[in-house]
């Protein structure tokens, strides 16, 4: 992914007038989500589809795909095998919490990425909770880059599902406030570059999903 996310970065400078590749983010993701119970009523992860911008999918499938169709998932998987080896330095952007404290994450697990005839690529992977929650208090979680160098947007309809749930749970999504004044003026490239380590600018720009049960 830093290579991709390097080499994409490279392009886009290439690609768009020199005041429109100053400001963060560089790449745009749309997402979709599900959350996933265990039979025994548990949490026991989450299941994304990441849908990437046309820029990022046509750098993702240069080269591949036959007599101008898509690629396949075959052709993709070394790509989808090494972006999920790199987001594992990134959390897969991926943050769940319950009751305050935060949630770790096993590697993913069912990685795909496929094209579709638009040749938009979709990354695909359960994501299992390093242990399954019982939603005894409600469990949430967010998708964001810290470093809004990927700007993670929810899908318009059924954004965030569940999957197996016990009857009675409900789902909730909790948007952003607005960004200030103040927040806006720092989307420019420097302030980016100079952000310090731990730096967690992407929360303030990220949908919380809120799962509560019975």
């Amino acid at each position: 992914m830093k290579l991709k996310i390097n080499s994409i970065l490279i392009l886009i400078a290439t690609m768009t007038p020199i005041g429109a590749a100053s400001a963060h983010p560089h790449v745009w993701v749309v997402v979709r989500s599900e959350v996933v119970f265990a039979p025994d009523g548990k949490i026991a992860g989450v299941r994304h589809a990441w849908e990437f911008d046309e820029l990022y999918s046509a750098y993702a499938v240069q080269g591949l795909g036959k007599d101008g169709k898509p690629p396949t998932s075959e052709e993709l998987a070394p790509l989808a095998k090494t972006n999920v080896e790199s987001l594992a330095e990134f959390d897969f952007f991926t943050f769940a919490k319950q009751n305050g404290a935060k949630l770790a994450f096993k590697p993913p697990e069912n990685v795909k990425l496929e094209a579709n005839d638009k040749k938009l690529v979709t990354m695909r992977f359960f994501l299992p909770l390093e242990t399954p929650v019982a939603v005894k208090k409600p469990f949430s979680f967010q998708v964001y880059d810290p470093t809004y160098f990927v700007s993670f947007g929810l899908e318009k309809q059924n954004a965030v599902t569940l999957a197996g749930a016990p009857a009675g749970c409900s789902l909730s999504l909790v948007e952003p406030a607005p960004l200030l004044a103040t927040d806006n003026q720092k989307l420019g490239e420097a302030f980016f570059q100079n952000m310090s380590p731990g730096s967690d600018f992407g929360v303030k720009l990220a949908t919380r999903a809120i799962v509560a049960c019975p």
